[in-house]
């Protein structure tokens, strides 16, 4: 028995893509380390806390990835419905969090003791159900009708729309960047996206007006004068002034690992999710913050050489997906961070600290490793060096066209 599992161990390193576990390690281990100071300044031991979510997550993201990914988007109907299930249901029975200046969200369940922020997973069936919807639309030809354009449109717009319901702007934010990473990696027209780029500026005055709750107004108003008014450091900039503070007090090398006195001071609010970048800044210094933004680079470029190799445009969508959502988290937390972009709730992909967030980007890894280790496969025929069945690349384009007949 315990040959076969090691032969089994085996068999799986052998098809997935190591590179990207190894880099994903090296980025949850680097979290481990940056949460095991934060908890110095808290009663909550983060590093512990955060360890299951990634066990979970890693086994999670093994059994995903032993799926094809596009047996599991053949269910969109299913996974579609339960998510606007899901999403509706937090709206109106979820936890409500209410915060300084206005901030009221109902954005998470309560499962177990625990709090789940349910967006974190339809992010990820988002992958797929939107992926599928691309794929069909690829396949008849149709890409290009207006009338779908607008069903794509509306497909992310009800996950948008219900996000902004919860009172996470943040949320919505990452399925816009998803939905345009996806479309435009299908090769929607650009003239499509410049129309939806004049109604958005034609629409932004009205939703400042009329829809956008004062809290997120006097973000956005903070950013840009932080520097000029010392009210707004003591105020709605507070946590944007201390965070720059310390991510600047750390200089070239840091203050050294488990030596931050702001760190320990607990200086900067909620350091341990959205300003765990301020944390790397002021203990490990330039050095530390680089280290955080190469990880997170090599990974996406490494995700998007999977997509490249994909052997359906199926497996590309879904990469793209996931690429768009860790490429907007992870330059909109580095500038909120920074002072740069207002705060929105959005944390650092694998950095920062979170049960649902760790666990469900765990799975959208998976998804991405299904894809890797399927890229030599044509509807389930698995293409060996071996076999004396070999095809040619013509021969493979021929069998991707015949399937989009």
């Amino acid at each position: 028995m315990l040959n076969q599992a090691f032969k089994s161990v085996l068999s799986y390193l052998r098809r997935a893509d190591i590179i990207l576990w190894l880099l994903l390690a090296a980025i949850s281990v680097y979290s481990l380390i940056l949460l095991k100071s934060v908890s110095r300044a808290s009663p909550v031991d983060y590093f512990r806390a955060q360890l299951f979510p990634l066990a979970l997550g890693a086994v999670g993201a093994i059994i995903v990835s032993m799926m094809d990914y596009a047996e599991i988007s053949n269910l969109w109907y299913l996974i579609e419905g339960f998510c606007v299930f899901l999403m509706i249901y937090t709206f109106v029975f979820g936890e409500r969090i209410q915060g300084a200046g206005g901030v009221d969200a109902r954005a998470w369940i309560s499962l177990g003791g625990r709090t789940f922020q349910t967006s974190e997973l339809v992010k990820i069936a988002f992958m797929l159900t939107y992926a599928k919807h691309l794929d069909v639309l690829n396949k008849r030809g149709r890409m290009d009708e207006p009338l779908q354009v607008i069903l794509l449109a509306g497909h992310a717009g009800v996950y948008m729309a219900l996000c902004m319901l919860q009172g996470d702007m943040g949320a919505a934010i990452v399925f816009f960047a998803m939905f345009l990473c996806m479309s435009l990696a299908a090769g929607v027209q650009l003239r499509y996206f410049a129309m939806l780029a004049g109604a958005i500026v034609i629409g932004l005055p009205i939703v400042w007006q009329y829809y956008m709750p004062d809290y997120q107004k006097q973000r956005f108003v903070a950013v840009f004068n932080l520097d000029t008014d010392p009210d707004i450091r003591m105020g709605d900039g507070y946590q944007q002034w201390q965070g720059r503070i310390s991510i600047g007090s750390g200089g070239f090398k840091g203050q050294g690992l488990f030596q931050g006195s702001r760190v320990s001071s607990n200086v900067v609010t909620f350091q341990q999710s959205d300003y765990i970048f301020s944390v790397a800044g002021e203990e490990l210094g330039f050095l530390g913050c680089s280290l955080i933004i190469l990880l997170l680079l090599f990974f996406m470029l490494k995700v998007l050489h999977v997509a490249h190799s994909s052997r359906d445009e199926l497996g590309r969508y879904v990469c793209f997906g996931f690429f768009g959502m860790i490429a907007l988290q992870a330059v909109w937390n580095i500038g909120m961070c920074l002072a740069l972009l207002p705060v929105m709730g959005i944390t650092l992909p694998f950095f920062s600290a979170g049960g649902s967030s760790s666990m469900c980007l765990y799975l959208g890894f998976g998804l991405v490793q299904s894809v890797h280790m399927r890229r030599k496969e044509i509807d389930g025929l698995h293409l060996k060096r071996s076999s004396p069945l070999r095809f040619s690349y013509k021969q493979m384009k021929s069998a991707r066209e015949l399937k989009k007949l």
